[in-house]
């Protein structure tokens, strides 16, 4: 069972870190390239859907992280399962109050007038989302680091 979970756990981590890792560091920087209307709607479309989908895999991984400290507390290194989720916790916590709001402005930009303070404001969303996509990786190498027998 707790092998079949640490698997279940590494896919699902491995795969949201991964695809916020893309945001970051490739479709942020292709958007940044594309004239203000082209920029303003595809930013929108990509806050629409993954700020659909990023709160159900956040709070599964979550589960799973917990499940995996739950069930394997008693394992050689708890403290690590302890640091990955409380990190996860943390990061939640820290989306939920500074980039789920700047991410809902997103989610509503007019493509026809994309303000200054839009733009700005979208590199303010990145530079906390690099900041995450870190915290992030910290916490999945801690899960690693406690798998690992």
């Amino acid at each position: 069972m707790i092998h079949f979970l640490t698997i279940i756990t590494i896919v699902s981590l491995g795969l949201l870190i991964g695809t916020e890792f893309a945001v970051s560091v490739f479709v942020n920087p292709v958007l940044w390239k594309l004239d203000n209307s082209a920029q303003a709607a595809a930013i929108r479309m990509f806050a629409r859907k993954l700020g659909t989908a990023m709160p159900f895999w956040y709070a599964g991984s979550l589960v799973l992280l917990a499940s995996a400290w739950f069930l394997g507390h008693h394992e050689a290194h708890p403290w690590l399962l302890l640091s990955a989720n409380l990190i996860w916790v943390a990061v939640i916590v820290l989306t939920l109050l500074f980039l789920v709001p700047i991410n809902n402005r997103m989610a509503q930009l007019d493509p026809g007038s994309f303000a200054v303070e839009s733009r700005r404001e979208h590199h303010k969303w990145d530079a906390m989302h690099r900041a995450r996509v870190a915290a992030l990786t910290v916490a999945f190498v801690c899960f690693l680091a406690a798998s690992v027998r």
